[in-house]
Parts: C-alpha cells; sequence; structure tokens
C-alpha cells in the first residue's frame, strides 16, 4: 500500500520518514516548491535531531519520494495522511484552510477506496467536515481517521518511533485494519476510538502539559516569596509516582512553540462553541503570557538603567534541540527589552538570521556575553550548561545572570561571584 503525505513540515516530514523506515513506500507531499526542491537535492528545511539520516536512508531505499502535487500517486495510494498546519485564526479558533485545500484536491482526484488519515491537530468535529468535503467531489468508498501525534521537537524522531501510545478514531473496521496494517511493528498500547474522541484527547493532552508549565511556574513565584527552591518542589513531586518523573514541572519563562499556544486557545475556543468554560485553561495561558513581563522585571532587578544596557541573550527559539522561532517566549522578552532601550547581543545554535532589528546575532555564546551588563538564558542548550564559568565572568562588563531555564546552581554562581537569579529559587 502506497502512503502520501500531505505537508513535509516537523510533522509530515517525520511521519512520511519514519513510516518509510519501517518499509512502507512513502510519498511527501508539499505545495511549497523550493522545500521539495531541497528535499529531492538531500538538504533538510528544517532542523530536527535524527531526521536527515532518515530521510537519506529512506530515499537511498527507494521508500521515500517528493512531490508537489498528489496526482502521480493516486492509482497506488491507499492511505492519505493530512499533515498541514492549523494556525490560530480568527477568535482563537484553528484555521482549518490548509486542511480544507488538501481534502478538496483528494476528494477530485480520488480512484479507488482509501483512508483519509488526519494528523494535523483540529478541533472536534473535523472529522465530519473532511467526510463533507469529499462527497462533494467523490461518490466512492473512502473512510475518515482522526491519528492525532504526540510529537516534541528536538525528539520528534524517537517518539515517532518509539510512541507512548497511538490514538486511533476510527467508524469502520476497514479503516481499523489498515490502521492495525500501517502500525503493526509498534510495541506500544494502541487506543482504538470514535472521530471525536481522538480529536480531542489531542487538545486534552497539550492542554493538559501547557497547564503543568503554568503550574510550577505559579509555583515558582511563591517560592521565591517564601525563600523555597522550585527544582526541589519540582522533584519532590515527580517521585510520586501518581504525577511522574516526565512531568512537565521545570519551572522557566513559559511556554511557547508551534502548539501548545495555538492549542490552548483553540480548545478554549471550542469550549465557548459549546457554552462552556475551561476555567483552568484561561488561568493556566495568563499565567504564561506574564511570564515575559516578569522576567523582564527582574532584569530591572539587577541593571539600574536598562536604557543603554547592554543584555547578552542565550537561546532565541522557543526551547532547545529545535530551530523554530514560533511563538518564543525569548523573542517576546527581547521586544520588550528593546522597547525600554537596551541593546542586545544574542546566541542561538541554529537561528543564524533573525528579523528583529537592532539585535546583533553573535558567532558563540561567549561572544554574546562579552562586555555585557546582564546575560538573560532562555533555553537549555548543553554547550549553555558547560560553559566556562571562570571565563564567562572575566568576560562580562558586569556579572548578572538571568537564568531563565535554572541550568546552573544558585550557591555555584554566587560563590564565583555571579549576581545570579534563578527562576523560583528562593
Amino acid at each position: 500500500m502506497k502512503i502520501v503525505v500531505i505537508g513535509s513540515g516537523y510533522v509530515g516530514l517525520v511521519t512520511g520518514a519514519c513510516l518509510a523506515s519501517l518499509g512502507l513506500p512513502v510519498t511527501c507531499v508539499d505545495i511549497d516548491q523550493e522545500k521539495i526542491a531541497k528535499l529531492k537535492r538531500g538538504e533538510m528545511p528544517l532542523f530536527e535531531t535524527g531526521l536527515k539520516e532518515i530521510v537519506d536512508k529512506g530515499v537511498a531505499d527507494n521508500k521515500l519520494f517528493f512531490d508537489t502535487s498528489i496526482d502521480a500517486w493516486t492509482d497506488q495510494a491507499g492511505a492519505y495522511f493530512i499533515c498541514v498546519g492549523t494556525p490560530t485564526g480568527a477568535d482563537n479558533k484553528a484555521d482549518l484552510s490548509y486542511l480544507e485545500r488538501a481534502i478538496r484536491d483528494i476528494s477530485q482526484k480520488l480512484k479507488h477506496y482509501a483512508i483519509i488519515i488526519n494528523k494535523s491537530t483540529v478541533p472536534v468535529g473535523t472529522g465530519q467536515l473532511v467526510k463533507n468535503i469529499i462527497k462533494e467531489n467523490y461518490s466512492g468508498d473512502f473512510d475518515v481517521v482522526s491519528n492525532p501525534e504526540f510529537l516534541r521537537q528536538g525528539q520528534a524522531v524517537t517518539d515517532f518511533l518509539r510512541p507512548d501510545r497511538i490514538v486511533i478514531g476510527t467508524e469502520t473496521n476497514r479503516a481499523k485494519e489498515l490502521m492495525a496494517l500501517i502500525y503493526q511493528s509498534f510495541d506500544c498500547p494502541i487506543l482504538q476510538t470514535d472521530l471525536k474522541t481522538a480529536e480531542l484527547i489531542k487538545y486534552a493532552s497539550n492542554s493538559f502539559l501547557a497547564t503543568s508549565i503554568s503550574f510550577i511556574n505559579s509555583m515558582a513565584d511563591l517560592c521565591e516569596q517564601v525563600g523555597a527552591d522550585v527544582c526541589q518542589v519540582a522533584e519532590g513531586m515527580r517521585l510520586d509516582k501518581r504525577i511522574g518523573e516526565r512531568a512537565f514541572l521545570d519551572a522557566g519563562i513559559g511556554y511557547g512553540g508551534s502548539c501548545f499556544p495555538k492549542d490552548v486557545k483553540a480548545l478554549m475556543a471550542t469550549a465557548r462553541d459549546y457554552n462552556r468554560s475551561l476555567t483552568i485553561l484561561e488561568k493556566a495561558e495568563e499565567v504564561n503570557q506574564n511570564r515575559v513581563q516578569l522576567v523582564v522585571d527582574k532584569v530591572k532587578s539587577l541593571v539600574n538603567d536598562i536604557n543603554g544596557a547592554v543584555v547578552a541573550v542565550w537561546g532565541l527559539t522557543f526551547k532547545s534541540e529545535t530551530d523554530d522561532l514560533r511563538e518564543s517566549p525569548a523573542l517576546e522578552i527581547i521586544k520588550l527589552l528593546i522597547d525600554q532601550g537596551a541593546v542586545i547581543k544574542a546566541y542561538d545554535p541554529l537561528v543564524k538570521k533573525l528579523d528583529i532589528e537592532k539585535v546583533s546575532l553573535s558567532l558563540s555564546a561567549l561572544e554574546a556575553a562579552e562586555e555585557s551588563d546582564l546575560l538573560l538564558i532562555t533555553n537549555q542548550w548543553p554547550e549553555f550548561k558547560n560553559i566556562d564559568k571562570m571565563k564567562l565572568i572575566e568576560i562580562m562588563k558586569n556579572p548578572n545572570i538571568i537564568d531563565g531555564r535554572n541550568i546552573f546552581q544558585p550557591d555555584e554562581m554566587k560563590s564565583l561571584g555571579f549576581n545570579y537569579l534563578g527562576i523560583g529559587r528562593g
């Protein structure tokens, strides 16, 4: 069975390459001609750990192909994975225009039974929308499946090949059997649900994780007031088996990226459509939005006059192990500091260009910190953790550090002579 993956971004390219690595023939399709041209040349349009290796292997094994159209593959395709973006649209609802375009394209070219598998994050009820669009142009048999992704950027390849679980929302045994064939080599729990339940699981999962981040950040604020250490609070919580060691309990500058912000907003919008209120989620979003100003206030507490102060920023993406700048808290903090007159010198291992005026990009972490009045750490790259601290204090004009990810130990940093502030560490 030939598989067509529509959308070759983080989700689509990882999905296609990983399925090809399992021996399934896959074609990744994208309307972005430059992206497809890069992939055909063996160039990656994005950074994801381990992705280039499995893409190259899939191509070499004649299992992975790239195209700008599905036209050449409709005779062979038995499954279409929809992996297009669903950005925040009007009233904070998910914008389904890319998905609708993809489905209309499929519906006009279907020639035989196939399953249309929605991996994009979509509101509850989208499965029915997909069916309605297909029926406008195709009178034959087909099935719609909801198969949400649970990939972490930076660990997406590992998450796909060794998942915690696979969720499959189906309505027919025929579709269930084909999905079982696709995922037959996976050894993990497989949850079979109806379409609407599968659609909600994705939103519920991301929103719960976002709420965990906002909860621990709220606890961090309390820890600072009472003189406690939020890192040890989180460690104590993780030892409770009901919470678990993988809980999202790292205090910091807040969540960002392409998923959590938009998914939280979209789930709240869905609740409003059904006259329900997700009060806990609303508060979680409020806490997250306030993190940016909290960091700026910390800068003010260490630097008497921000106007003209040189601030070094380590990390520009929304987290380490990715080149994704979408909804990055670091960028929002930088903009506020620039508005107050700060001079920004920034470094990120994967960012070579930044569309923010008055930000100077450095070639290394130490170069960014040189002659700075304050160092702001906004993500957790290993090279930041392993920096030569004695060299760092020598080259800084003023040894002020705000550790937005708690990568250093306060006692050590203070003993070395830094004016050090973490997040929620007394």
